[in-house]
């Protein structure tokens, strides 16, 4: 007898579901596409229209910082002028003291001081704030170790002023 094999019956396949993909629509497509670059168009439409809306306050808020500036230099320069008319009336009412307490030439140093403060202050009144400042740059570039020096004093000054 011959042995006898055992044939394996072949295992039934299992269907697997390939589905094929669906063929894209190139209208919908365009009108994404189309949507799209309406709404990048509004995007930049409205970023054109915020930019244009800033440059104009800013424009106006820098007019306006630039009025308020030239207002506070005419009002400083005119407080400037009477400090010194005051000061020089001051110098002036005490020479005659300073000349009994240390002689006359210290008077006379007096009164020349009183006199060159007053004219200060005139001068002061009749140059234009643009003037001064021209001015001031002249001075600054002739001699700048002085210019740092009465800036340094100034700042002392104003310090402990402010520190009472």
């Amino acid at each position: 007898m011959a042995p006898t094999q055992k044939t394996q019956a072949p295992k039934p396949a299992t269907a697997t579901a390939v589905t094929a993909p669906e063929p894209t629509s190139t209208a919908g497509t365009e009108e994404a596409k189309s949507r799209f670059n309406a709404a990048i168009g509004e995007a930049k439409a409205g970023a054109a229209a915020l930019k244009s809306e800033a440059s104009a306050r800013s424009h106006d808020m820098a007019d306006d910082a630039m009025a308020r500036a030239g207002d506070l230099a005419v009002e400083g320069k005119a407080k400037a002028s009477d400090a010194l008319v005051s000061l020089s009336k001051l110098v002036e009412e005490n020479a005659a003291m300073i000349d009994e307490k240390f002689g006359a030439k210290y008077g006379d140093y007096a009164r020349r001081a009183s006199g060159y403060l007053t004219d200060s202050a005139k001068t002061l009144n009749e140059k234009s704030y643009e003037e001064l400042g021209e001015d001031a740059r002249e001075a600054i570039r002739k001699s700048p170790a002085t210019a740092v020096g009465v800036a340094a004093i100034a700042g002392f000054l104003v310090s402990r002023l402010f520190r009472r």
